[in-house]
């Protein structure tokens, strides 16, 4: 966390390698739409990484298939995923950020980024990936918070000395009166 004056910056350095799904569901550049269908069922995933002698060339999403196939009531088996597939594919490194990610994918208008090394397909990131470390990071910082927040009773019983308070305020899980709280930053 880096305190610039008057604000706070929670910095997170997640590599993509660390949140993105391995061995992500890919499909030769020949192969068909009904083909790409199947094999996105078989896995239960929207997209299929189109690839062209080993090397990733495109992507065929859900939304490729019912835009480009099923609204124009075309036959899947009748169509190569090279024809309604998106390219050029946006890749990322997978030693680049989650940062990194979220700013290619609103720059592209994209929900998936294959992360590709040595230009072989590694993994894929996705929207939903990164959503899940933000909620995480989110937890974590509310609890900061909360293990962190002064409480403060209009009157109550002081856990260290038994008398009776109008100004009891938390510390380390005790609430204490003025005067242990003084005796407490003395110790």
């Amino acid at each position: 966390m880096m305190n610039n004056s008057d604000t706070i910056h929670f910095e997170t350095r997640i590599p993509v390698r660390e949140v993105m799904q391995s061995h992500p569901t890919t499909i030769d550049v020949g192969e068909t739409v009904a083909r790409a269908a199947q094999i996105m069922c078989r896995d239960e995933v929207g997209s299929c990484i189109v690839l062209q002698s080993n090397l990733p060339t495109g992507i065929v999403t859900e939304e490729d298939i019912n835009c480009k196939v099923v609204a124009k009531d075309l036959k899947p088996g009748e169509i190569h995923v090279s024809e309604i597939m998106s390219t050029p594919l946006i890749t990322i490194g997978a030693e680049k950020l989650v940062g990194d990610a979220a700013a290619m994918m609103v720059k592209h208008r994209v929900r998936r980024l294959p992360v590709v090394e040595d230009q072989m397909v590694i993994g894929i990131v996705t929207v939903r990936d990164i959503l899940t470390v933000a909620a995480e990071v989110n937890e974590l910082l509310a609890d900061l918070i909360e293990i962190n927040r002064e409480e403060v009773y209009a009157m109550g019983v002081c856990d260290r000395c038994g008398n009776i308070s109008d100004d009891l305020s938390r510390v380390d899980n005790l609430m204490l009166c003025p005067a242990c709280r003084e005796e407490e930053q003395l110790l």
